[in-house]
């Protein structure tokens, strides 16, 4: 059964996945990490969050090691510090996406290596830009400046680059205005876009945790529920689509839990789809 067996890494998305609908965890999806964890598994986050956010989690998961983070841009190793992969966005496309979102003032997200930035003045008000949901993690993890653009002068790159519009229209001015330039641009959510360099999704960033793990894509399980999800989906050797995930991402995957985000569906395929814990 191409289903059950020890894969040698199990990669996770967070929000819509690991994560409950409050960015909370499930007891028992703690509990069943845990257990395949000591059978031998080895997981990984598969995300678009920053190294900040995933720290938010690492007193009730410290047994997952590694992070393939900002939607692939960035591969980090906590026990050692150190990152192991990195491809940022040039600072003079950084300038050409903040000259597409004037205007409208969008709420601006800058993600680097350590740490992530926003302005002041919009981070406290998230849900003006369709973000409630994210209101509590920001306020932990972000560091608040007055001037995105005087900020942005600093970094000679910036690994990811988040817009959070007040509307999808307004999302729709500004993604049209960035599709054709060399950048990889994600739609997420009611009214948000995912920026990376050309290039880098989570497949790409998986694929440089797997060679410096020595083993192969084929060897690895995936679990998401988005869009950003799907090249990491389709790369691996056995794709997880969450009960909550969007029907475009569940017909592409070999599988679809039966409980969603919010009821452990992560824990029911570790259980349903390795051999690592009791099955269900």
């Amino acid at each position: 059964n191409k289903s059950m067996r020890k894969w040698k890494l199990i990669a996770l998305d967070m929000d819509g996945t690991l994560l409950r609908t409050d960015k909370s965890l499930h007891p028992d999806t703690i509990r069943d990490i845990r257990e395949a964890v000591e059978q031998g598994a080895e997981f990984v986050y598969c995300s678009g969050r920053s190294i900040p956010e995933l720290l938010l989690f690492a007193d009730q998961l410290p047994m997952i090691r590694y992070a393939v983070c900002l939607s692939g841009a960035l591969v980090y190793d906590f026990k050692e510090k150190k990152i192991l992969f990195r491809k940022a966005i040039p600072g003079d496309l950084v300038n050409k996406i903040i000259e597409a979102a004037e205007g409208c003032d969008p709420m601006l997200h800058f993600l680097m290596d350590t740490e992530t930035v926003v302005r002041a003045d919009q981070v406290t008000h998230m849900i003006d830009f369709c973000r409630p949901e994210f209101q509590e993690t920001f306020l932990l993890t972000t560091r608040p400046v007055t001037d995105m653009k005087a900020e942005a002068l600093k970094y000679d790159s910036i690994a990811k680059f988040n817009i959070y519009c007040h509307c999808a229209g307004e999302r729709y001015a500004i993604y049209e205005k960035l599709k054709d330039r060399p950048l990889t641009v994600v739609e997420i959510e009611e009214a948000s876009l995912e920026i990376n360099a050309l290039g880098v999704s989570k497949a790409a960033g998986m694929e440089a945790l797997a060679g410096h793990l020595g083993i192969r894509m084929d060897e690895i399980m995936a679990v998401g529920d988005s869009e950003n999800d799907r090249a990491v989906l389709q790369a691996v050797g056995f794709s997880v689509a969450m009960q909550n995930a969007e029907e475009t991402i569940k017909s592409l995957c070999d599988a679809v839990t039966i409980h969603d985000n919010d009821h452990n569906g992560v824990g029911e395929a570790v259980r349903r789809f390795t051999d690592f814990c009791r099955p269900l």
